[in-house]
């Protein structure tokens, strides 16, 4: 029989209605044109089987979070730190701008803050003998006494720049001018740190080197004098060649004087300026001994290149007339300032009896000088014979300290 296509208004077998196959057929459709569209294959080949895939890997697995648009505002507000981010965060210094920023610490600044000052060792007495006996757990610094006695330590060694001449000089012989000049000597090599040297100027066959050597080494040693180095002072350029001329007692270097009587008064001011010009070169502190008066040939050339004076004085009436005649002497002939500024010292040498008013001698002196000075009477230097630091009493050493302190105070 010939086939016979049903009609759209005819029913199905099982008596569905024709418009519920057309809705099935309509949403069929539907959902086919929400499926991608695929080209169509030209032949029908059945379908190949999927290929192996690799285990997947957990951690790439993840997935990584959406980029971040960082252009214009989105920018800034990802650079900027969450509003509730602590402040060190937000902003933190480098180690320059701390170190800039900050105040000078004051271990730095004052370093002396952090350690402890450390008495000095006291010597001798009470305060000495208690530091000794407890090896140094009690130390209750030095007394009184012994800081003087450091002060003028210190003011004698402070350190100067350049050279300076003191002159010693005196109106009358045998009153301790010479024993004056050894005795300081001795004291600036005792206590600085640069020997210093003294020049026998004295034109009446002066006794320094004898008084600081001892009478039987000078005769030992090369007998040269202040004439000797005048002979060869063109020659002299170092101070390796400057020692050939000199004598030294310990630290102290000494230029002697000349012991001919003939010859003895010929220095003059300018062979004398030579002396010191060569000196200076080689020595910052120098003694000059100038014997008996201020009108000998080489008195104005020293006089010149003095920067201080010290005038030697007897407990005398007679001596401290003359010392008070030196000073006017020097002030009326234009050396008003080295008369104002010099050290007066009286040195008791004869041990003057008790009838002496000493108080009175130094009130007349005291008021015409910057500083007076007493030394009192002691055989070490009474005797006229070697002058050494280590025989003489305390109270001398003490005046000669004190006279070296002054003299220095005034190289300014």
């Amino acid at each position: 029989m010939p086939a016979v296509n049903p009609s759209p208004s005819s029913s199905n077998d099982a008596g569905t209605p024709a418009s519920r196959r057309t809705s099935w057929a309509a949403a069929a459709a539907a959902a086919d044109a929400t499926k991608p569209s695929r080209a169509p294959s030209p032949a029908a080949a059945p379908p190949a089987p999927p290929a192996r895939q690799p285990a997947a890997d957990p951690i790439a697995s993840v997935p990584s979070a959406p980029p971040v648009d960082v252009s214009g505002d989105a920018a800034r507000k990802a650079a900027a730190p969450p509003s509730d981010a602590p402040a060190f965060r937000r902003s933190r210094p480098t180690v320059a701008d701390a170190i800039a920023e900050s105040a000078m610490p004051d271990f730095i600044s004052s370093p002396g803050l952090f350690v402890k000052e450390q008495k000095p060792r006291p010597r001798g007495g009470i305060r000495g003998a208690l530091y000794n006996l407890t090896g140094g757990a009690w130390n209750l610094g030095p007394g009184p006494k012994q800081r003087q006695e450091d002060e003028l330590g210190r003011r004698i060694s402070r350190q100067l720049q350049g050279s300076y001449n003191t002159a010693i000089l005196s109106l009358k012989g045998g009153i301790g001018k010479t024993s004056t000049t050894v005795g300081v000597g001795l004291t600036l090599a005792e206590y600085r740190g640069d020997a210093p040297c003294a020049i026998d100027a004295n034109p009446d066959s002066g006794d320094l080197v004898e008084r600081a050597l001892g009478e039987g080494i000078y005769q030992q040693a090369s007998p040269r004098t202040i004439t000797d180095l005048l002979e060869n002072i063109e020659s002299i350029d170092s101070l390796t060649a400057l020692a050939r001329y000199m004598h030294h007692a310990g630290r102290l270097h000494l230029i002697a004087g000349e012991q001919d009587p003939e010859v003895s008064d010929s220095l003059t001011a300018e062979e004398y300026l030579r002396i010191r010009k060569l000196i200076s070169g080689y020595y910052s502190v120098a003694l000059t001994d100038c014997g008996t008066g201020v009108t000998h040939n080489a008195m104005s050339g020293i006089l010149q290149s003095a920067d201080n004076l010290v005038i030697a004085a007897g407990y005398a009436v007679s001596g401290a007339k003359r010392a008070r005649s030196t000073l006017h002497w020097l002030a009326s002939h234009g050396y008003e300032d080295l008369a104002r500024n010099a050290i007066v010292v009286i040195t008791d040498k004869d041990e003057v009896s008790s009838r002496v008013d000493k108080d009175a001698i130094e009130e007349h002196l005291a008021g015409i000088c910057r500083e007076l000075i007493a030394v009192p009477h002691d055989r070490g230097v009474a005797d006229g014979d070697l002058v050494t630091l280590d025989v003489l009493k305390p109270e001398t050493r003490r005046a000669y300290k004190e006279i070296a302190a002054a003299i220095v105070d005034g190289y300014r």
